[in-house]
């Protein structure tokens, strides 16, 4: 989803005259997770700027069901992609991570410095984890060989193209699915996971990927200006949140079901609120402009179309 929404924009840049050459390899044909595949890859393309957006990605569920995979997988990409790219000669680099790797007790919203300050949520310690590590990398080599290597950490994101398996997606496209299928269906209640408390920030993926571009093309010294050598990652938000409950009677309304909206409180709530801080990079030039309701809308027609592409 997030690469894809980033890959557009490259495109659309290209179209109107930018100087770009674009390199990309399709999952089955590049394992990120494989050493071997990922060093003869840079040593073939030799790319001036790396985007690393590519991670193992869910919701509580499946961050819950495959630990194992999520720390694993997440851990060989970064140490893969980074290594390799510095290997290759590559001096610019952004990596994505999640606003997951923050404390689960974070005061709230959540500055950058909050990171690495109490125990993590433990429903998704293992990918958090993962996340960390790609950010203390990209610091190391930039500590060890003077690369330009930068982090962004999105809040939850949503939009074209993301995940909307019943199980293993996060809470918006699951949620869509599911007053989807009741609206469609005739019914008349939907049960939502957890107690509908939690509170929750959410970017248009579109949103993402203007800002990724935004803070990989800022000059190095208005980025060094902004962070620290060992604190250099940037929170990406809206500086807004809703509670899980707010967000399920948002897509009912968008998904137009009509029925009652009940609790789960035997499901897991997952963090009681994640809202991110965002005057860092608000301080370097950018906000974000698709609004919660309208980006839901959107998602939801392209979800549709996605349906009637997949019935033929």
């Amino acid at each position: 989803m997030v690469g894809g929404a980033i890959l557009r924009r490259l495109e659309a840049r290209k179209a109107a005259g930018e100087a770009i050459e674009l390199v990309t390899r399709p999952h089955g044909a590049l394992d990120l997770t494989d050493q071997a595949m990922v060093r003869d890859f840079f040593r073939h393309e030799r790319p001036d700027v790396v985007i690393l957006a590519a991670a193992k990605v869910g919701g509580i569920h499946a961050n819950n069901t495959y630990p194992a995979q999520f720390i694993y997988e997440n851990l060989m990409i970064a140490g893969n992609v980074i290594h390799q790219a510095h290997a290759a000669g590559v001096r610019r680099l952004l990596q994505l991570g999640s606003s997951c790797i923050y404390p689960r007790a974070a005061a709230q919203p959540i500055t950058e410095d909050a990171l690495l300050t109490g125990p993590l949520e433990p429903t998704n310690e293992p990918y958090a984890i993962a996340k960390i590590a790609a950010i203390k990398l990209c610091e190391s080599y930039n500590r060890q060989y003077g690369v330009d290597y930068r982090s962004v950490m999105p809040t939850n994101l949503y939009g074209p193209g993301d995940n909307f398996h019943p199980e293993n997606s996060h809470v918006l496209p699951a949620l869509i699915r599911r007053f989807h299928e009741a609206a469609r269906d005739g019914r008349d209640e939907v049960v939502i996971w957890g107690t509908g408390t939690p509170r929750r920030e959410f970017l248009h993926v579109d949103d993402m990927a203007e800002a990724s571009l935004f803070v990989l093309d800022l000059d190095k010294a208005s980025y060094d200006a902004n962070t620290e050598p060992m604190l250099s990652h940037i929170n990406v938000g809206t500086g807004t949140d809703v509670s899980i409950m707010e967000l399920a009677r948002m897509v009912a309304e968008v998904t137009g079901f009509r029925g009652r909206i009940e609790t789960d409180p035997g499901k897991p709530d997952g963090t009681p609120r994640k809202l991110m801080d965002v005057s860092r990079l608000a301080a370097m030039g950018w906000r974000a402009r698709i609004g919660l309701r309208d980006g839901i809308a959107q998602t939801y027609a392209w979800y549709l179309r996605a349906q009637d592409s997949a019935r033929g």
